[in-house]
């Protein structure tokens, strides 16, 4: 997983060329603007989905994980909490294919607030649990780029 700021790309040359051109995708639309939904970029591919949800106790929240696509959560407007672990450490539950979804079981061992401009890129081994409330809950908007590695 990698957690930074926006700001600081260019800090992170390594990124692979599918992640950059998210970054640049994002610098020539205005994501805050669009309605919530899912957005081709290059098929399935690269796509990208605007969400718009309350943050709630992470008691209600459950953790995921991907196989076929990396998941890069760019905040638009925040604060969010992810709660993060590495799927070896959990108890992992039977994989859905056609959803590209690893239901999980077990605790963080870190966790990441994602304001305004922060994003954070999810490879299959990283467990994350969306959506977790800083203090009071709050209504968030990211936009989620879904990244394909493997068919």
């Amino acid at each position: 997983m990698i957690f930074a700021n926006k700001n600081d790309l260019k800090d992170y040359p390594f990124l692979e060329e599918d992640i950059k051109q998210c970054f640049a995708y994002a610098a020539s639309h205005n994501l805050a603007e669009l309605e919530k939904g899912s957005y081709p970029i290059d098929g399935d591919r690269l796509f990208v989905n605007i969400v718009e949800y309350e943050t709630t106790a992470a008691s209600n929240r459950f953790w995921e994980a991907h196989r076929q696509y990396l998941d890069l959560h760019f905040m638009l407007r925040g604060p969010e909490q992810i709660d993060l672990n590495f799927i070896d450490n959990m108890e992992q539950k039977e994989y859905v294919p056609k959803d590209d979804f690893l239901p999980l079981e077990g605790d963080p061992n870190s966790h990441v607030v994602l304001e305004e401009g922060d994003f954070l890129i999810c490879y299959p081994k990283d467990a994350h649990r969306t959506a977790v409330q800083v203090g009071e809950p709050t209504v968030i908007k990211k936009a989620i780029f879904k990244i394909l590695i493997q068919k």
